[in-house]
């Protein structure tokens, strides 16, 4: 069987949406024309029409700063800036890529409640929710520094993990990671991306991130969805990552496939993620759904994906199913 039908359930909102698109590009092409910037689009995921111009002036830019860094950037559009552009002070927070890298940490009993657990497809149940946890954080639109080459970060005895990262190539930006505690060891190569779209930015995740349950020696493999940065200059930032999401357990060839909806008019969609835990023959096994910004929960299914009867939904992270 293959990835779970995306948008399930919102027939209605999508002939909607259809119908109202002509004076949704209207109403872009007025606000950004009134400002004298065609072609950038505002987006305000919360909103509607009626406050795409007030949307359009607000921001963390003053205007003359907005204008002088628009001039500036408008010859990398359609480009990969992860290097090559130097950025404004006041877009950054106060810490590192390696920094923000350990964040992915905060969860982490998650992967010991999957090294626990005897049940292989509640294992990468527990595992995906924690991969899904980083999500949360990724609210904070604010850009970490680039760490010089060969700098370090070190978190120790942070919940019994222990946690380093290196920045292992400068152009690229390259960073490397590695966490562990008595439950599992995690291994990332931080790699991305870019492309620049004037008041947009698309970031693809090249990299490889490798988990190891102790014990059984499973190994599991991750592979995230884009993200796509809007608002960068005009308008209110924010940050959706439509696409899949895909864990798989490289020892025994199960896997999760979890679809992020994107974000549509007035925050229809945004933040739900759901899929399925598959085995090796990719027959649908448990059923994942919830918000990235909340909670998961699952519940077993049937070989079309409905839920078993006598079953029902329960939130990941509790006690551990064996």
């Amino acid at each position: 069987m293959g990835s779970p039908k995306k948008n399930q359930g919102k027939g209605l909102f999508a002939a909607m949406t259809s119908g109202i698109s002509m004076f949704g590009n209207a109403m872009q092409r007025s606000v950004t024309g009134l400002l004298g910037y065609e072609g950038v689009e505002v987006i305000n995921p919360e909103g509607g029409k009626d406050d795409a111009e007030e949307e359009a002036v607000r921001g963390r830019w003053k205007q003359e700063d907005r204008d002088s860094y628009w001039k500036m950037m408008q010859k990398y559009i359609g480009s990969d800036v992860t290097s090559m552009v130097t950025l404004p002070v006041i877009i950054f927070e106060p810490m590192t890529m390696l920094q923000k890298m350990a964040e992915l940490m905060e969860y982490s009993y998650l992967l010991d409640q999957a090294d626990e657990c005897e049940d292989p497809y509640m294992r990468l149940v527990y595992a995906s929710s924690w991969a899904i946890s980083v999500y949360y954080a990724y609210q904070r639109t604010w850009k970490p520094f680039n760490p010089i080459l060969g700098e370090t970060y070190e978190m120790v005895n942070h919940g019994g993990i222990t946690f380093i990262s290196e920045q292992v190539c400068h152009h690229p930006p390259m960073s490397a990671g590695h966490a562990e505690n008595e439950h599992f060891t995690y291994d990332v190569t931080s790699k991305l991306k870019t492309k620049f779209l004037g008041n947009s930015l698309d970031v693809y995740p090249l990299g490889r991130t490798h988990v190891t349950l102790k014990r059984d020696g499973v190994v599991l493999d991750l592979v995230p969805p884009p993200t796509k940065v809007n608002n960068l200059i005009f308008g209110r930032t924010w940050v959706d990552s439509p696409g899949e999401m895909v864990l798989s357990n490289l020892t025994t060839g199960d896997k999760v496939v979890l679809y992020f909806q994107p974000c549509g008019w007035f925050g229809a969609g945004r933040y739900e993620v759901d899929g399925y835990v598959y085995n090796a023959a990719e027959e649908p096994k448990v059923l994942i759904t919830g918000k990235w910004d909340e909670s998961m929960s699952y519940q077993p299914c049937d070989m079309e994906g409905e839920p078993l009867p006598g079953t029902e939904l329960k939130e990941a992270g509790g006690d551990t199913e064996s």
